[in-house]
């Protein structure tokens, strides 16, 4: 390139952009970018050590927690499962709706070995058993305590039939104990289920 032609680049003194140490620094046009293959190698971003330490700093390792043990697990008397059952008043009740297995969280309170249920869901109370069906449907109740962090604890498990409480007497003595954990309609329905099989597992160390 002339000295005439470098004057008119504005480039006169220095074709190939400022000098350094180790070469070029600088593109030799203002405004122009390095071609990737001529790039400097100071002009490369730390990318990828910022994305390495964004990384590390993100990433969370849980050491503080300890493994726990497997327990043991043992089978519960039908007594001591029903026992249990009645220290506490919150299960799972397992029915048949529309031909398919249904579960609904309600509360309950023990009559001898009976357990009382009240239904606040007409719909479901229906699909569970009628007034005419004396013999009651066959339904499964569980609950549980288990500790989530020591995984101790126990689980029963009843299947029986149920049927509908009719006596007024005994629905206002049931309505009087059960004390339903979420806010419903009044009601004054309730079934009563008669446990024909009673399986309980305990987790012990």
């Amino acid at each position: 390139m002339t000295r005439r032609e470098d004057a008119a680049f504005g480039t006169a003194g220095n074709r190939h952009g400022r000098e350094g140490p180790f070469g070029p620094t600088e593109p030799p046009f203002k405004g122009r970018r390095w071609p990737e293959a001529a790039k400097p190698s100071g002009a490369e971003p730390e990318q990828k050590v910022s994305t390495m330490k964004d990384e590390a700093a993100s990433t969370t390792v849980d050491d503080h927690r300890e493994a726990v043990a497997p327990r043991r697990m043992g089978q519960l008397g039908r007594a001591e499962a029903l026992q249990l059952l009645g220290s506490i008043s919150l299960g799972r009740i397992v029915f048949t709706h529309q031909a398919l297995p249904a579960i609904r969280p309600v509360n309950h309170v023990m009559d001898g070995e009976d357990i009382i249920v009240q239904l606040h869901d007409g719909a479901t109370l229906a699909s569970i058993v009628t007034p005419t069906q004396a013999a009651g449907v066959v339904v499964a109740y569980e609950a549980d305590v288990i500790d989530p962090e020591t995984h101790l604890g126990w689980s029963v498990v009843v299947t029986g039939y149920a049927r509908r409480v009719t006596e007024e007497g005994e629905l206002a003595g049931f309505a009087a104990r059960l004390r339903p954990w979420a806010q419903t309609p009044a009601t004054t329905t309730a079934l009563r289920i008669r446990p024909d099989l009673v399986t309980g597992m305990q987790l012990t160390v």
